[in-house]
């Protein structure tokens, strides 16, 4: 699994003009293809006579899903771009279209390929993105006495507190990045007093 990925802060629209042509990039953060497809689908239906909707999407902490369309404008001037764009940022899990309204003056095809990789570029600084950290899953047991104290001392030291559930004891699940896990585990022996256990599960991405 990758270390961490970058991926958008939220979805959004940003605009630009280019000689005359409207250029209109939405953005939005996608867990999955289906996901991504439907983004692209939305976009058009909201641009209907737009001249060209064309799209690019990458999805997977490894960018392992890539496609990229350029929707009747020459091969290889926009989607491909809007996609090198979408890698050379690191982004994941994102999905790009890009609405064109012509405006009367053709571009050429470096003019197309600058501008629609340009557009993407300009969207995410205006937008914001937000990285993701791979993590562990851990559960930590302890009893009701302690688990307020617990919560308060996770959380003091920048640990991200994911759920939390009242049993005969409390379980708090936390995000636990590997390399932390020997030191955490000396760090809740201490606060305590050996009482609380330590469950490692599954790894996720997240704020962790």
């Amino acid at each position: 699994m990758q270390e961490q990925y970058r991926t958008l802060a939220g979805e959004g629209v940003h605009e630009s003009e280019i000689n005359r042509s409207r250029f209109i990039c939405a953005l939005a953060p996608v867990a999955t293809e289906e996901e991504a497809q439907e983004f692209v689908a939305r976009i058009r239906r909201e641009h209907p006579t737009a001249t060209h909707n064309c799209f690019a999407y990458v999805v997977g902490a490894d960018a392992s899903v890539q496609k990229a369309s350029d929707d009747g404008e020459p091969g290889g001037t926009a989607g491909v771009p809007m996609l090198q764009m979408l890698l050379r940022r690191e982004m994941r899990y994102v999905a790009a279209v890009v609405t064109r309204y012509y405006g009367g003056v053709k571009l050429g095809a470096g003019g197309l390929i600058r501008a629609y990789g340009g557009v993407v570029g300009e969207a995410l600084d205006a937008l914001g993105t937000v990285t993701r950290h791979r993590y562990r899953i851990a559960t930590v047991t302890v009893d009701h006495q302690r688990a307020g104290k617990l919560q308060n001392d996770l959380r003091a030291t920048g640990r991200s507190v994911r759920e939390v559930s009242y049993g005969a004891a409390v379980s708090i699940e936390i995000g636990l990045p590997d390399a932390d896990v020997t030191q955490f585990t000396a760090w809740l022996a201490d606060v305590t007093a050996g009482t609380a256990g330590l469950e490692l599960g599954g790894e996720a991405y997240g704020d962790a």
